[in-house]
């Protein structure tokens, strides 16, 4: 008998272990969507808005001969002008007419700290609609 040398089977050596980054992308979508459901975005400080004279407390003035129109939003959600509460045509209308005569005309929108971002930003699609190019948000923080 001959001698056969036993069959010996050679497996390649396993590589490093594999890093799956599926895990890792679960946990960063939930962590988005944690942050996104726990944020809140009807702060009206993300507005950009005038900054105030710190001597005087008054926002600074614009360069243009007409007067500013002045939109104050009541808690309502409502735009006023000098007191008296307009609906979104009527302040539409407003503005058409006031920027035929004045093309240049700066308006400034003042929320107050209980109006919501939907009727500040009502107001400014409004005042964008009627042609004004000069808008302008304030707001204003109390003093202590």
């Amino acid at each position: 008998m001959t001698d056969v040398p036993p069959l010996t089977l050679r497996r390649p050596r396993p590589t490093g272990a594999l890093i799956s980054l599926v895990a890792m992308i679960d946990v960063l979508l939930i962590l988005l969507v944690f942050f996104m459901v726990t944020s809140t975005y009807l702060d009206l400080n993300m507005m950009p808005a005038l900054a105030q004279d710190d001597e005087t407390g008054t926002a600074t003035q614009q360069t243009g001969t007409a007067q500013p129109v002045l939109v104050r939003i009541g808690a309502d959600g409502r735009p006023a002008i000098r007191g008296k509460t307009l609906a979104l045509a009527d302040l539409d209308r407003l503005l058409r007419q006031r920027l035929t005569a004045e093309p240049t005309l700066s308006v400034v929108i003042l929320p107050t700290g209980q109006a919501r971002t939907q009727a500040l930003v009502s107001v400014m699609d409004t005042a964008t609609q009627a042609g004004a190019g000069n808008i302008r948000v304030i707001h204003l923080e109390s003093r202590p």
